[in-house]
């Protein structure tokens, strides 16, 4: 496993390479770094990202989980930049509750890069399982210009 961290506007993020893969993207800083193409290439995809100058990510995820977590991760990661969808629109796609997709959505291993913050509740926003909670999650909709819902 080998992580490194980038400092943004969201606060700073370490992202974790297993085998080739991209499989968490956690708050905080990583204690040990190290340097690998795939993790320049995913720091690189952030930075940019939080410049403004990047609106899909294009790397190597593997989701750990069951089968569902893994189902849900796939439908959020087809939720475009700017846009929203609520739990229930996923839970639909899938023949399940919504309750169970937002349980699903924080155990996202994976945020912001698989953007879970664009998923909210049938009646607006709801919680976010990154640091700083809801507040990052209003940050990362403002920022991909999503916020004039939130209004």
């Amino acid at each position: 496993m080998k992580q490194r961290s980038v400092i943004t506007q969201f606060g700073p993020l370490t992202v974790t390479d297993e085998a080739g893969a991209i499989t968490r993207l956690s708050w905080g800083t990583a204690d040990h770094q190290v340097s690998s193409p795939l993790l320049d290439q995913a720091v690189e995809q952030i930075r940019r990202f939080d410049a403004g100058e990047l609106s899909a990510f294009n790397l190597p995820l593997r989701v750990e989980g069951n089968g569902f977590l893994r189902a849900v991760c796939d439908l959020i990661l087809a939720i475009p930049f700017g846009e929203t969808c609520t739990y229930g629109d996923i839970a639909k796609k899938l023949g399940a509750s919504a309750q169970s997709v937002g349980q699903a959505c924080g155990q996202n291993p994976i945020p912001v890069i698989i953007p879970c913050h664009r998923v909210m509740g049938a009646k607006g926003l709801t919680g976010y399982s990154g640091a700083g909670g809801i507040e990052t999650k209003i940050a990362l909709l403002r920022h991909e210009g999503a916020a004039g819902l939130l209004i």
